[in-house]
């Protein structure tokens, strides 16, 4: 396999670019449509536009992995464009997929959920809003150098904070607004603070040049590497909503849009924790004993610790939680949480001759949430419009009034909760097993109480759906879009649980620590 590193970009390297480039352009052109349009013009066909805008961009993506062929016997050549800006690889081309297909189902599952939400008063805007996050989402997973990788996380978390904030006439959307922009603004100072001291310390904002030289800098300047990757930790955690970071995710996720709502739970945090993967396979996980040798300086070890200690406290801490909690939205939020300390667990437990395995449990699991918990929050949007509110309550005798829903949502909180025959489940058996293998016994631990602690609230749902008489008997209205969106959430959960081997041989070919993720230095 050989490596390429493009100093100057080329014509036929802006082909590269092409998935980021469909989506910013069509934002803009969907943008000027939506401007020019008047006030008459209904502006649901700006959703389809904004759907086929991604579909597109997946589309290509697709084709680049087939090209890239990580499954055949001959590996492509890794594309790196202006020192690792711009990185075509296993990895990236793999998260891009589960990216703009989780867009996918969530534009599908909101397509009517917006255009019904009164509090909405520019629903265009909503839609083509979509677009930049998810290339901001899109950056964060080819990129290996720290610059580019501010730059996708503002483009993602500004977008964001605009997307709350539509719906203007809800006192919630409003104080939720607010409360993203401060503790975005401040997480993003965090993550900017961490990554000026770890270029003062490497003299590189490359990641490849940074792995390589960051043992010679923790010799000469060990309190300032504790501070640059513990700002980082701490900027990342706030994104992804890591206990004890969370407090802002319950407040803002119950104040936006449904389908707002499903996109900072799964997109949002999703392109967080792939870059924090590439941040933290090339800081921490690279000064471990296992990589350079017995001599490896502390702080990387200190630096697992910490995550260690942050998925614990998810887990514990968004379990516990959400016990208590009778608002749906809310109770997702605080999931969440939990989910991302399973999350956190492959970076925290670092590499060893037993274990080598982290890159495709992270994977697996982060596939396997993307689809139970966007196919949660299109359950709940219909439920939410049909009863008015977001409470549990509105689930009472879902079964008598749309048997079918109520099915599909029996099997996307199984997988939730991790019980077989789940690709949640699985997920959480794959990591369970290399923390074992890793001896981190405690983490695994508390892996599956929380796991059994998390049946009662999640199954409190189902008995409201099973074993509760409805308010009313209205049918639910399950549109076109949202049961597709839907049931290709519940037939992949399925899927991955049948099929784990199957998914999980292929994630280990196209997903690799040496070719994607432990980046060569710069020529």
């Amino acid at each position: 396999m050989v490596t390429t590193a493009t100093q100057s970009l080329t014509g036929p390297d802006v082909a590269y670019l092409v998935p980021e480039i469909i989506l910013v352009g069509m934002a803009i052109v969907l943008t000027i449509a939506d401007l020019l349009l008047p006030n008459t013009v209904r502006r649901g066909f700006l959703s389809w536009l904004t759907l086929a805008s991604l579909a597109a961009s997946a589309a290509y993506v697709v084709w680049q992995l087939l090209s890239f062929n990580p499954f055949g016997e001959e590996y492509a050549e890794v594309v790196s464009l202006l020192r690792d800006s711009y990185r075509i690889d296993g990895f990236a081309l793999t998260m891009k997929l589960i990216i703009l297909a989780a867009s996918m189902l969530i534009l599908l599952m909101g397509i009517r959920t917006i255009e019904r939400d009164d509090d909405i008063t520019d629903k265009g805007e909503t839609f083509t809003m979509l677009l930049p996050a998810v290339a901001g989402a899109l950056i964060l997973c080819s990129t290996a150098d720290l610059i580019t990788m501010f730059v996708g996380l503002e483009l993602l978390g500004i977008s964001t904070y605009v997307l709350i904030g539509f719906r203007k006439k809800s006192k919630l959307a409003s104080e939720a607004a607010f409360k993203y922009v401060v503790i975005g603004a401040v997480s993003s100072a965090f993550i900017l603070f961490g990554m000026s001291y770890l270029y003062g310390v490497t003299g590189s904002t490359n990641l490849g040049w940074i792995a390589r030289t960051l043992e010679q800098a923790t010799t000469d300047y060990e309190g300032l590497v504790y501070v640059a990757l513990f700002f980082l930790v701490a900027g990342f955690a706030v994104k992804i909503a890591a206990a004890p970071f969370h407090a802002w995710a319950p407040d803002v996720y119950q104040g936006a849009a449904t389908p707002i709502t499903a996109f900072l739970a799964v997109v949002s945090k999703a392109a967080a924790f792939i870059a924090l993967v590439r941040v933290i396979f090339n800081t921490a996980v690279i000064q471990t004993p296992f990589i350079i040798g017995p001599s490896a300086s502390s702080v990387g070890e200190d630096v697992l610790l910490a995550l260690k200690v942050l998925a614990a406290a998810a887990m514990i801490v968004g379990t516990t939680a959400a016990l208590r909690q009778k608002n749906v939205k809310r109770l997702l939020a605080l999931s969440g949480v939990a989910n991302a300390g399973y999350l956190l667990v492959p970076l925290a437990i670092g590499l060893g001759t037993t274990s080598t395995n982290n890159l495709a449990d992270f994977s697996f699991y982060l596939l396997a949430y993307v689809f139970m918990t966007v196919g949660a929050f299109t359950v709940m949007a219909v439920v939410s419009q049909t009863a008015g509110h977001d409470e549990l309550k509105g689930y009472a005798g879902l079964y008598y009034r749309a048997p079918w829903t109520a099915a599909g949502m029996v099997v996307l909180l199984i997988s939730l909760a991790g019980l077989p025959v789940t690709g949640g489940f699985f997920g959480k058996l794959f990591i369970l097993l290399s923390s074992v293998q890793m001896k981190d016994y405690w983490l695994a631990a508390i892996m599956i109480v929380t796991s059994v602690i998390s049946y009662y609230f999640y199954f409190s749902i189902i008995r409201q759906m099973f074993m509760r008489t409805a308010d009313t008997e209205t049918k639910l209205n399950v549109s076109v879009p949202t049961g597709v969106a839907l049931w290709i959430c519940v037939a992949a959960t399925l899927a991955l649980g049948f099929l784990p081997n199957a998914f999980m041989e292929m994630l280990e070919q196209a997903v690799t620590l040496t070719r994607d993720i432990w980046v060569a230095m710069p020529r």
